[in-house]
């Protein structure tokens, strides 16, 4: 049985496992109680003065609690699994390591400590920027929408549900995610040129397969219905291509200035 699990997870591309691995590995001590969020956090004295440089990585992996990190977990992973799907594994991994830097650094004006949906947010750019075109997508089951207009709207679901201050901190995920689809992807052709092509090292250590097409999944990317206070949760299904299922992202947990 156990041989046989490992299996199904080896069949996962290798950034969506590694992504999707490091949500539940980071976040299920801390919601079981195990270690202390605190210790997880973002910390911009703590990196450089006390050496604690698992802040960098942890912060990006930190969910919410109760069922809303069911939904944040299935968020990231179709998302990067979209992507992964006609990406590079390779060039995947070492593009975003340096979208990873990009929303540190952009977030720090605004005092964030963790970087989940930042990240969200920026794969969400990309995966919608790179859809077919004509792609649609449904929204909380009830508005399907042109795949290209979902970042705006999760913009608008993160103001209307946490405030100016997430949804700040969600438009620096955006924005990084434009950037990342501008340099590497807007010609259509190169990748962005030789800086965006992962070393051969990390060709060894990842992998590295073929692709084929310019764009994303054929299915679109997914849509988020609005975070409930409640903890209630909707979805739809739409029955054209580019068109899928939503989840709630739920309210969320407060952890320092998260």
């Amino acid at each position: 049985m156990s041989d046989s699990i490992l299996a199904e997870i080896r069949k996962i591309p290798s950034v969506t496992r590694f992504l999707s691995t490091s949500l539940l590995g980071v976040s299920i001590p801390y919601l079981l109680g195990i270690i202390s969020p605190y210790t997880l956090l973002y910390h911009r004295d703590l990196v450089p003065r006390r050496l604690q440089i698992w802040r960098l990585y942890t912060s990006f992996f930190i969910g919410s609690s109760g069922i809303n990190f069911i939904f944040e977990l299935a968020m990231l992973y179709q998302t990067s699994n979209q992507l992964e799907a006609t990406y590079d594994s390779a060039d995947l991994a070492w593009q975003l390591f340096f979208a990873c830097i990009a929303i540190n650094i952009a977030s720090h004006p605004l005092d964030a400590t963790v970087f989940l949906r930042p990240l969200m947010h920026c794969l969400t750019y990309l995966s919608s920027a790179r859809a077919p075109p004509g792609s649609q997508s449904s929204f909380f089951g009830l508005l399907t929408i042109p795949v290209v207009y979902v970042p705006y709207t999760m913009l608008a679901v993160e103001l209307l549900m946490g405030g100016p201050a997430a949804a700040a901190r969600a438009v620096v995920g955006t924005v990084v995610g434009h950037l990342w689809w501008w340099r590497v992807w807007s010609a259509g052709d190169a990748q962005g040129g030789a800086w965006a092509r992962a070393p051969r090292w990390v060709r060894d250590l990842i992998g590295s397969r073929a692709v084929s097409g310019g764009h994303g999944s054929a299915s679109g990317v997914h849509v988020y219905p609005p975070r409930s206070r409640g903890g209630a949760s909707g979805s739809g299904t739409g029955s054209s291509t580019g068109t899928s299922r939503g989840y709630n992202w739920g309210s969320g947990q407060r952890l320092g200035n998260n």
